[in-house]
């Protein structure tokens, strides 16, 4: 009898609450088990990974983010999560760049609550950051457990250079186990996955990478002659913090994405026009003050004299 793969999930889960109302790990045991074959399966063979072109976060990444494994991406407010998608949307495009002769598609499983706020993909605006929109699909599931079902197949399939998996904050159900089933199919699949977490907190995860996006002022637009067009907006900028790694600190770092070379450059830090606890030239009041009226409203309530 041939299983459906959420036949095996539902059997999975049924094993799994068997276990723990009998007191007996064999869930875990069974994925630490797991994880292990799949380590020494990969021990023999070399590190696939994407270089990102900037040596200091390469070296932060033993060389690239694994092309075989879990990485995330969050957000710590909504008000970053187009930094955060365009964070992964670039990853993406260089992905593509990288493997120029494979077309396969690029698959983002989007949020429901959260392409209501930050809104959808758009074909001509991927064109415009270096993707290619008739190599590019979009998934819009309604519940959390089919947007994992979904990801996992389509990590086990091996049809897309990369998987997007969009999350709204951290769900209850979406934990360490999730994550590790998740890792456990991209390095079995060969595949990179990206979980996109938007305004989500830190959390254990078995992801290899997380980093921390933010928005960052763009730069500004070069003219012919190398100068700079003052007022104009130049390429996107991201602030990165790459918070999970074998790096003891936490590497924080300001990246430019070039849509039409499709290659990330090291950003300098924005410069604020006026220096902090610095007073503006006319620091006087900006409104007069009014007239005919008390300098302050009366008291309410009874009143109380002392001796």
């Amino acid at each position: 009898m041939v299983q459906t793969p959420m036949t095996r999930e539902r059997l999975f889960a049924l094993r799994e609450t068997i276990a723990r109302l009998e007191g007996k790990p064999v869930p875990a045991m069974a994925a630490a088990r797991q994880e292990a074959l799949a380590e020494r399966g990969g021990a023999g063979k070399e590190r696939q990974a994407l270089p990102l072109g900037v040596a200091v976060l390469d070296e932060a990444l033993d060389g690239g983010l694994p092309l075989d494994g879990l990485s995330e991406i969050r957000s710590q407010f909504m008000r970053d999560a187009t930094a955060a998608t365009g964070f992964a949307l670039a990853l993406a495009a260089l992905l593509q760049r990288r493997s120029a002769e494979d077309h396969s598609p690029v698959l983002l499983i989007s949020d429901t609550v959260t392409s209501m706020e930050a809104g959808l993909p758009y074909a001509i605006g991927l064109q415009d950051f270096g993707l290619k929109p008739e190599c590019f699909l979009h998934a819009a599931p309604c519940k959390l457990d089919d947007a994992l079902w979904l990801a996992e197949t389509a990590v086990e399939s091996g049809a897309f250079s990369v998987t997007i998996l969009e999350v709204k904050g951290n769900p209850a159900h979406f934990g360490l186990t999730e994550s590790r089933r998740l890792n456990l199919r991209a390095k079995s699949a060969g595949r990179p996955l990206f979980l996109l977490r938007q305004s989500g907190e830190e959390e254990a995860s078995s992801a290899v990478f997380r980093f921390l996006a933010e928005a960052a002022p763009a730069t500004s637009r070069f003219l012919p002659d190398r100068s700079m067009l003052g007022g104009s907006i130049g390429n996107p900028v991201f602030r990165l913090t790459l918070e999970k790694s074998r790096n003891p600190a936490p590497l924080s770092l300001f990246l430019e994405w070039n849509p039409h070379d499709r290659q990330f450059l090291p950003a300098r830090e924005p410069e604020h026009a006026r220096p902090p606890l610095k007073l503006a030239a006319h620091s006087g009041p900006r409104l007069p003050a009014s007239a005919n009226r008390p300098d302050r409203p009366q008291e309410m309530g009874p009143v109380l004299a002392f001796d």
